[in-house]
């Protein structure tokens, strides 16, 4: 058997899979804050709890935000920043009495998941998208995912937002150190914020999609708003990779209407015939539990 682990900014959940790819056990836990020594801790307290529900030693895949450089071996680009600059497969494997931990992105391992089995089977490229507390991709092409020569390949989150207004500009200030990236403006976080500063109150982003449809003034602004940055970022995926299918993961992939107003948006913006996209934007089959199957199946059958 084989242990997937979605190790997130917010949460850590973990999976058990069968050869079969049937789930054996699952559970999930807050991602410690602020600690990377209690985030490796929490990631081996998850493995030893899932192992003494299925009664086996297991194999373990993680998925991080992130990717581990070629160059040092330790993490970086990690929006959840204690991870940066650290020897996380290093570590992974003491806490967990392993000779082997295998690690991949953490949108990667969503891509693969969902192009294997998930909103994504059969196609030649698929997109994975990542919306949540950051923004991530991953390219899956014929099955296999593309990492590239630095490991970063698919992060369209740190692109600069395309086409910027007059009144998005400078733009905000991302934790990377640049400013008017793609994450700054369409993270859960920074969605969130940008209501709650015209609106004066605070809700999650899909109230916010919620009370757009509802008719709320200042929801559908900012929804509105919402729809056409990420039209304009995936636009620039879609003139770079022409993805099959681009599949949005994470909990703003929640947001129904995303579906619809994003594919009549980015026609403004494809290199192509407005009326002959092909590309496909589709809600993942697998969920919430796509990152943690793709994690699991770092090992294959």
């Amino acid at each position: 058997m084989r242990i997937g682990i979605d190790l997130g900014g917010t949460k850590i959940e973990g999976i058990v899979l069968g050869d079969d790819g049937s789930e054996r056990a699952r559970m999930r836990i807050p991602t410690p804050r602020d600690c990377y020594e209690a985030t490796v801790e929490a990631v081996a307290g998850v493995v030893r709890d899932l192992e003494a529900k299925v009664g086996t030693r297991c194999r373990v895949g993680v998925g991080h935000p992130g990717a581990i450089s070629p160059a040092t071996g330790l993490i970086k680009n990690a929006n959840s920043t204690r991870l940066n600059g650290q020897p996380l497969d290093v570590d992974l494997k003491r806490a967990t009495n392993r000779d082997e931990v295998r690690l991949s992105n953490d949108a990667n391992c969503f891509a693969v998941s969902e192009a294997a089995d998930g909103a994504g089977a059969g196609a030649a490229i698929v997109f994975g998208v990542i919306l949540g507390t950051g923004v991530g991709g991953g390219v899956v092409i014929d099955g296999r995912p593309l990492v590239g020569a630095q490991a970063i390949s698919g992060e369209w989150g740190h692109n600069t937002l395309p086409s910027p207004r007059d009144d998005e500009r400078p733009g905000p200030a991302c934790y990377c150190g640049r400013r008017n990236c793609v994450e700054a403006w369409l993270s859960g976080p920074a969605f969130q914020s940008q209501f709650a500063r015209i609106a004066g109150r605070e809700l999650s982003a899909t109230d916010i999609a919620e009370a757009a449809t509802q008719g709320d003034r200042v929801a559908s602004q900012c929804f509105d708003l919402y729809c056409d940055r990420l039209a304009r970022a995936l636009a620039n995926v879609v003139n770079l990779v022409d993805p099959n299918v681009i599949v949005l993961g994470g909990g703003l992939s929640k947001m129904k209407a995303l579906y619809s107003r994003v594919p009549e948006l980015w026609k403004d913006y494809i290199f192509s015939e407005r009326d002959s996209i092909a590309t496909r934007l589709v809600p993942p089959k697998h969920g919430d539990s796509s990152g943690v199957r793709g994690a699991a199946w770092l090992w294959p059958a």
